[in-house]
């Protein structure tokens, strides 16, 4: 059973950098044909995919936040990472780190962005 953790600041200030870590157990990340997603809920909102990257190591973005956006991983960690520059109050959301598929989701974390 795939299970997925997200940690990463609660709080995060105007203009820097959000980065969060997504660790994966129960399988590999480099698991042939699985992917691994960033999807955020904003409050009041619907859920917004965010960005991925496949078992071959190439990331794929959501174009409108494609140029503040980069997801990595960590083979040796087993984690998949997720970094947002520029970040503003309109990146406030529950983030969540998603397996391919979407059957596997870990349980959130809130980032707020505040001064």
């Amino acid at each position: 059973q795939v299970q997925l953790q997200e940690s990463g600041p609660g709080l995060v200030k105007p203009s820097q950098t959000l980065s969060l870590t997504c660790t994966v157990f129960g399988a590999s990340i480099i698991t042939y044909d699985y992917s691994w997603s960033w999807i955020r809920l904003p409050p009041g909102q619907g859920l917004e995919w965010i960005g991925n990257i496949d078992d071959d190591g190439n990331s794929h973005y959501n174009p409108s936040l494609e140029t503040r956006t980069s997801v990595a991983r960590d083979t040796s960690k087993n984690q998949v990472s997720l970094r947002l520059n520029s970040v503003t109050p309109e990146d406030t959301a529950v983030y969540y780190c998603v397996k391919g598929g979407y059957d596997a989701w870990g349980p959130g974390t809130q980032v707020t962005v505040s001064a």
